[in-house]
């Protein structure tokens, strides 16, 4: 797929996968065989129609977590229940709180997280995440407690 995020006010085309489903549907992505983007990318899959997320709110989302290319390694879906956590806050990794903070909520989207922004270099090894691992996400951001 051919997404067109936006890096501050300025279009980028590059390659992403392309997630399956709707707002509350456990997605399946499909990578595209293309070597993962160096920055963090954030396409909007579902505008939402809520209030704009800010740093400092207790989120909850559905999310499904995969790195690029390889096996899910976590997914709310299954679960049955979303979580929720801090935004904006360095309480989850940053390309959570870089990208999410400023969507609104009902939105469904897909970012695409760089190591940098992810775990680091030392991965998270308990979930399969090498520390060289770009993580792509679906997210919908279903509300602020």
């Amino acid at each position: 797929m051919i997404a067109s995020p936006t890096q501050g006010d300025v279009p980028v085309t590059v390659q992403l996968p392309v997630a399956t489903g709707t707002f509350g549907d456990k997605p399946t992505l499909t990578f595209p065989d293309v070597a993962a983007p160096a920055d963090l990318q954030v396409v909007v899959l579902e505008p939402g129609d809520g209030e704009m997320v800010v740093a400092g709110d207790d989120l909850v989302v559905n999310y499904l977590g995969q790195t690029w290319g390889g096996a899910i390694f976590d997914n709310s879906y299954d679960r049955g229940t979303p979580i929720s956590f801090p935004i904006g806050l360095g309480a989850v990794i940053a390309g959570w709180d870089e990208g999410l903070v400023g969507r609104q909520i009902g939105s469904r989207l897909l970012l695409s997280i760089p190591p940098h922004l992810g775990y680091g270099p030392r991965g998270m090894p308990a979930a399969g995440i090498k520390g060289t691992d770009t993580l792509v996400f679906v997210v919908d951001i279903v509300g602020v407690n």
